[in-house]
């Protein structure tokens, strides 16, 4: 097609470049050569004034200008598409297809076992391949290389149209002590949570959390005797020890060892830390991804 002396198919092949990342696979998602999608990047530079993809370690890497031109492009085609395409119901009984999910360990934990129990009841023929988030813009990366079709994890430090995202649960902080420590009687003041050595919890490495940021603040520090990246080793850790740790509720209810912990309300105010489903634009109108992101809006709103 041509438009106005632009071409459309080159637009597809942008489109298909912005996505694959590499040469090759662009090639085999539209259907053409690997030297038809070489020459049609060439024409693509020539058009827009600018080299558009720069190779990486990871394959092609887009520049400024092509990460401008990226949404834009991928909406004119996808309402060509809608306009003159009739797209067909999908129906999750009969597909054979993966999903790709970037999960932090909160839903892994708290939501993966739900959906995993749901799709086999539902859509055996789906299956999940989960990749691990342990920064929160983890899922932009990976949404942005298309190695995950949606995640799950705590907002994005990323604001960019790009990526959507939609609110999906939340949950408050507890403060744990094993169910027989010789303080678990008395009630846990701001006084004796300094006295006692505490489990950090810090997923992303920085090794200073929330309640370090709210004692900071009142000029207070805890003495921190352990510290780790992943929160659901910690009610195991307390439960077989003197030290105390504070984490969100969902993780001491679904703790093996939940039976022998006491549980407090933290002694300072805390926020309520949300979780967001996270998707890339391009899989907007997908009606497979809409489909799944209903399904685990819903599964996660039976969680309260």
């Amino acid at each position: 097609m041509d438009f106005h002396g632009i071409d459309l198919n080159l637009l597809v092949a942008f489109n298909a470049l912005i996505e694959e990342r590499n040469v090759t696979r662009a090639a085999s998602h539209v259907g053409v050569s690997q030297p038809a999608m070489s020459a049609a990047l060439g024409r693509l530079r020539t058009l827009f004034g600018d080299p558009l993809f720069q190779r990486g370690a990871e394959g092609l890497q887009p520049t400024a200008r092509a990460r401008e031109l990226a949404v834009p492009v991928a909406n004119v085609l996808r309402q060509l598409e809608e306009t003159l395409i009739t797209r067909p119901v999908f129906d999750p009984t009969k597909v054979n297809q993966t999903f790709r999910l970037g999960l932090s360990e909160y839903p892994a934990y708290v939501l993966l076992p739900l959906l995993s129990k749901t799709l086999e009841r539902q859509a055996p023929g789906i299956t999940l391949n989960v990749l691990a988030i342990s920064h929160r813009d983890d899922a932009v990366t990976l949404l942005d290389a298309g190695k995950i079709d949606a995640a799950i994890g705590v907002p994005t430090g990323q604001q960019d149209n790009r990526i959507l995202s939609h609110p999906l649960l939340q949950d408050e902080f507890v403060t744990l002590l094993r169910r027989d420590h010789p303080l678990a009687g008395e009630t846990l003041d701001l006084a004796t949570f300094l006295a006692l050595r505490h489990v950090l919890v810090s997923p992303e490495g920085d090794g200073y959390g929330l309640v370090d940021q709210a004692l900071d603040r009142q000029g207070l520090r805890r003495t921190c005797a352990l510290t780790l990246p992943q929160m659901f080793a910690a009610p195991a850790i307390v439960a077989a020890s003197d030290m105390s740790t504070t984490v969100m509720k969902r993780v001491a209810q679904y703790a093996t060892v939940s039976g022998q912990l006491a549980i407090y309300p933290p002694p300072l105010a805390l926020p309520v830390i949300p979780f967001d489903l996270i998707w890339h634009r391009r899989h907007e109108t997908s009606s497979a991804q809409r489909w799944l992101r209903a399904l685990i809006t819903s599964l996660a709103a039976s969680l309260y």
